[in-house]
């Protein structure tokens, strides 16, 4: 997710519905120089995620239990946001929930606030590299996605023209180039249309 805030400042989404826990945590993190905006509930959380960019959120794991499973996927898959948990469970069964619901730390509660900040910069790291890994997928999909429609297209040509391989690969090629378009766009268009764009 795209930042709005400078890279020395990073914006961190506190949902803590304990006030008074909020509050302390909240200033510690701003000493430590983050921005902190807080939300009490998954509703005012997911407005405030929809309005701004956040670098990192902090989830206590004691929100109403369908808000917290409600949120951790959403800031997980939708957000793309790495969110630390906090919990009064010290059960390793709670430890492991955390981690399979997409948490990149944990705190246990009572938590010194003091020992926060340096968990949220090696989270903010973590993430970094996540997202940093999510794109060279993303990339990688797209080109064999692309490699997967020309194929597609050229085996179409083949059939239609009665062409050779090599022969229907060049003949999309030149299209491409004619239309001055990419290679994978011409090859989407024929397979969409199911050949009805193919021109001669």
């Amino acid at each position: 997710m795209s930042p709005d805030t400078t890279a020395h400042r990073a914006r961190i989404l506190l949902i803590e519905d304990d006030q008074q826990f909020a509050a302390s945590l909240g200033l510690s993190l701003e000493a430590a120089g983050y921005e902190v905006i807080t939300a009490s509930r998954a509703e005012e959380a997911l407005a405030l995620l929809d309005r701004l960019s956040f670098q990192l959120a902090i989830l206590d794991e004691k929100l109403p239990c369908s808000a917290r499973l409600e949120l951790a996927p959403l800031l997980r898959e939708q957000f793309r946001l790495p969110f630390i948990m906090l919990t009064s469970c010290q059960r390793e069964s709670c430890v492991e929930r955390a981690i399979v619901e997409g948490a990149l730390a944990y705190a246990i509660k009572p938590v010194d606030t003091q020992q926060v900040p340096p968990m949220i910069a090696t989270a903010l790291a973590r993430g970094s590299d996540i997202e940093a890994l999510r794109d060279t997928r993303d990339q990688l999909q797209n080109a064999l996605n692309q490699e997967r429609d020309i194929s597609v297209a050229t085996g179409m040509v083949m059939a239609l023209l009665d062409l050779e391989q090599t022969a229907a690969f060049e003949f999309l090629r030149g299209q491409a180039r004619s239309s001055r378009r990419k290679l994978g766009e011409v090859a989407r268009e024929l397979i969409a249309s199911r050949g009805v764009a193919l021109k001669t």
